[in-house]
This record gives C-alpha cells, structure tokens and sequence, in this order.
C-alpha cells in the first residue's frame, strides 16, 4: 500500500511526507530506557512527491568581471561580476534558480538565492549553483527510489543531448534494517544526482543549452563544477538521513543552514580575496580578454569524472606572482590541507555501480558532436560507466582546438 500510495502521488512544487514508527520504536519508546538505535526505526511516508527539477540553475561561468558578447557584439560598459561572500549567500528555494523569494528563517525576509562564485581555502571555488542543484536533485530521486528499493524500476529524466533514464535492478533488502533501508536510498540518491551532474558536463560539450541562444562550451567541464555538485550531494544526503526533507518549507530552510555551514566548513574567503583569486590565475586557468559565452574563456577544464573528487587550490607561486598578493599572503600562512569529497562504492554490501545506473541516448541533431569519439561508445546509447572515456576524448578534441586557438591568436 505504501508503494502504491507513493507512485500514485502526483509531482507538486511542494511536498508532504510523514516517518511512521516501527513496532520495534513504539516498544522501545514505552520501556523506561529506550534503545535509542531501535527508537529511530521508522518508515517515510510520502504524500505527495517533490518535482523533479527540469533545469539547472543559470550561474555561474568560471571567472570574475566577464566580458560579454550578444552574437558577435560585445557588450559595452559591462561586466559579469559573480562572486560573494559568505555572508550574501541567500536562503534556498527548490527548483527556483534566480528569481525566487525564500525564507532563510522562519520569520525572516525573503531573499533571493544570490549564487555565485566562492573560494575556500579547503575546497577551491565552489559554485554554489551547482551546489543547490545537485542538492535538489537528491531529495528528488531519493522520494521516487525509496519505495521501490531492491525492485528493477526506471526514473525519467529531463532530456538534455536525447533521453535520459535511471535503471534500477532487483536485489534483496530483507536483510536490512528500516533505518539501513533509508540510508541505501539516501545513498542511491546522492550518487545518482551526482552521476547527472557528470551528464550535464558531457551535454554542455557536445551542444546542448539550457537557453537557445547562448553556447554553454565555456562551461563544460569547469574546474570547480563537479567538486561542488558532490558537495551538494553529500548536503542532501545528510538532510535526508536527519529528516529534514520532509516538506519543501522545511527542506528549503534547513539547506540554507546547511550550505552555509559547510562553506564554513571549507574555510571561504572574502568576495575580495575571491576576485584576487581569480586574477592570480587569469591567462593561467582562464583569460580576461575572452567575452563570454566564447569557448576559450576557460582555459583549464577537469575530466576526471568519478566518485572522488579533489578540489582545485591555487597554486602559491601563481599567488605570489600577482599584485593582489599582499591581501592573498595571510591565507596561505594558515596552512589548511585540501578536503577531497568521495560518494561510496558499497553500502550494507550492495554493489551501488551494480543496481543503479543512468543511461544516455544521443538525438540525431548532436551525434555530429560526437564524431571524434568511437561509435560503440555512444551510437546505441550509453550509461554512465562510458562517462569517463567519452570525456577522455572530449579532451583530447578540446587539447587539439585550443592549441589551434592560440597559434591563429584569435578571440573566438
């Protein structure tokens, strides 16, 4: 009945869930010192399920103070400024992207997101859009996954370079616990988010775009993206394991607190310090004097796509190299080791990679994008243990072209 009254619900900008007790909790609870393990045993109820998010939020471009080009005008007198300290970080909305109005606090103002661009001393620049989006998704996926943990069940996607779906086999759960049921959907579910954002990098370079006119090539594979889609990922997850997803008011007010924290975390910097950052490394990972959406704004790109991620910290001498140093000296005297962030292989011994996966199918208007890569990776559709390959020879193509670039001395 629980199944049934699950995938009966309808899709909503808001959403309604409820933790029914187990026997065992109830038992517990009336005993003069409660187990406190058995006490958490309960079974989510969803009465309605959150929508699933068709469209990534539209920020950010790696970089400080773009130029920009409408066709091949560029814009006069303007600049693309998106970074932010951590106290401009704006409270959370779900789904809503650039022009929502939320709550931080119960009885706070509405604000805006405010996404942008950060540095962290532990975790490099954060896109905090990616962040919020991959958040987004793993409560999304992780109400659709948990009533039907252990069944064979697909999940649609919203279609980006063609169709996309999430296949998932049978396997026995008897075995587990409800509280470790909960958690291998919460796990299913930030992998898989996860494992969309890796798609939305390979979409962006063979053509896709969230908005006609503008080439999004300039984003593909930015340094700090998939570092901060895991970080959004481990977030949502965590807000699942604390129950605290189980509204959107609720969730949207408890990701706020959470992203801000974990920022905190990663030791962030000041919008300053983030703007001297990003001039250190100009001509270095990106250039200055390439208006957006040009390709080759983005000088250095990551393709090491995979459940481990290390994040990308300035190098000192390119620091020190710069006329901003003396505001950048005092951060490198604190020494902090970099925070690599990884999503598990297995959870209660069940093979993630072996019941979950995402599958791609190439639509005819970009398999031209993909002519450089062998057919029998891509040709009858592909899941994303080829997301690894697929990008290898995007960098290969992407090492050929920006060579060209910089020996025709040309601003594409």
């Amino acid at each position: 009945m629980l199944l049934l009254s699950t995938l009966s619900a309808c899709s909503s900008s808001d959403w309604q869930s409820r933790n029914h007790p187990s026997e065992e909790a109830v038992a517990a609870a009336l005993t003069e010192q409660p187990d406190m393990v058995v006490l958490s045993q309960q079974t989510p109820l969803q009465f309605s399920l959150a929508r699933m998010p068709e469209d990534v939020r539209p920020c950010c471009a790696f970089g400080n103070n773009h130029k920009v080009k409408v066709g091949s005008i560029q814009v006069p007198m303007f600049r693309y400024a998106n970074t932010l300290s951590l106290d401009e970080i704006g409270p959370h909305a779900y789904e809503a992207g650039t022009w929502s109005l939320q709550r931080g606090e119960p009885n706070g103002r509405r604000h805006g997101e405010n996404n942008g661009q950060i540095y962290t001393l532990r975790g490099g620049f954060i896109d905090l859009a990616h962040v919020r989006d991959t958040a987004d998704n793993t409560v999304a996926l992780f109400q659709r996954i948990y009533p039907q943990l252990g069944q064979a069940f697909s999940i649609e996607l919203p279609a980006e370079i063609g169709p996309r779906e999430l296949r998932f086999q049978a396997f026995s759960i008897d075995q587990l616990s409800p509280q470790q049921r909960l958690e291998l959907a919460a796990q299913l579910a930030a992998r898989m988010a996860y494992s969309m954002a890796e798609a939305h990098e390979i979409a962006q370079w063979h053509g896709y775009r969230s908005w006609k006119p503008w080439s999004e090539t300039v984003s593909a594979y930015s340094p700090e993206d998939l570092y901060s889609n895991m970080l959004g990922a481990k977030i949502g997850l965590a807000l699942i394991m604390n129950n605290l997803v189980m509204s959107r008011e609720l969730y949207n007010q408890h990701m706020t607190q959470w992203l801000s924290a974990s920022i905190t975390q990663l030791h962030p910097v000041s919008k300053a310090q983030t703007n001297a950052f990003f001039d250190a490394i100009d001509g270095h990972w990106w250039d200055s004097n390439i208006a957006l959406p040009s390709k080759f704004m983005l000088l250095k790109r990551h393709y090491q796509l995979g459940k481990q991620q290390a994040p990308y910290i300035v190098p000192q001498a390119l620091a020190e190299a710069d006329e901003s140093w003396p505001l950048l000296a005092p951060l490198y005297a604190k020494r902090l080791s970099p925070l690599p962030l990884s999503l598990p292989a297995t959870v209660y011994g069940i093979d993630l990679a072996g019941v979950a996966q995402q599958w791609l199918t190439v639509a005819p208007k970009f398999q031209g994008n993909f002519s450089h890569i062998p057919k029998h990776l891509w040709q009858s559709g592909f899941s994303n243990r080829k997301f690894l390959a697929i990008s290898h020879f995007n960098q290969l193509q992407d090492e050929i072209e920006l060579q060209a670039h910089f020996d025709q001395g040309t601003v594409n």
